[in-house]
């Protein structure tokens, strides 16, 4: 019997991790998991054995800081899209969202 993929959460969950330099226990630790299970926690969710409730991911996005969108993001140029909406500034932001609109607007 093989083994199920992983999930998209748990891809994205680990590239953000492996950004982060965290490893899964410090992971699971500073997202509020008790130390003897933080980093097998974070494991089975990268492996996509178990799935973390919605509020859970909100910690771990806050640590990791990403947008939680981005851990389940199933198209790979929308997720490095939300990553990087994530990282500016809100006047940055404004300005990514007014080109955007151009871009829409003279796609129809």
């Amino acid at each position: 019997m093989s083994a199920a993929p992983p999930s998209i959460f748990g891809t994205r969950l680990k590239e953000a991790r492996l950004e982060a330099g965290l490893s899964q226990k410090q992971l699971g630790i500073e997202a509020g998991l008790d130390p003897f299970v933080a980093s097998t926690r974070i494991n089975r969710y990268e492996l996509g054995v178990h799935k973390a409730d919605y509020t859970f991911a909100i910690r771990i996005a806050a640590v990791l800081r990403v947008p939680v969108a981005f851990l389940y993001a199933e198209d790979e140029e929308l997720a490095r899209l939300i990553l990087i909406f994530g990282r500016l500034s809100k006047r940055k932001r404004n300005e990514l969202l007014s080109h955007a609109q151009t871009l829409e607007v003279g796609s129809k």
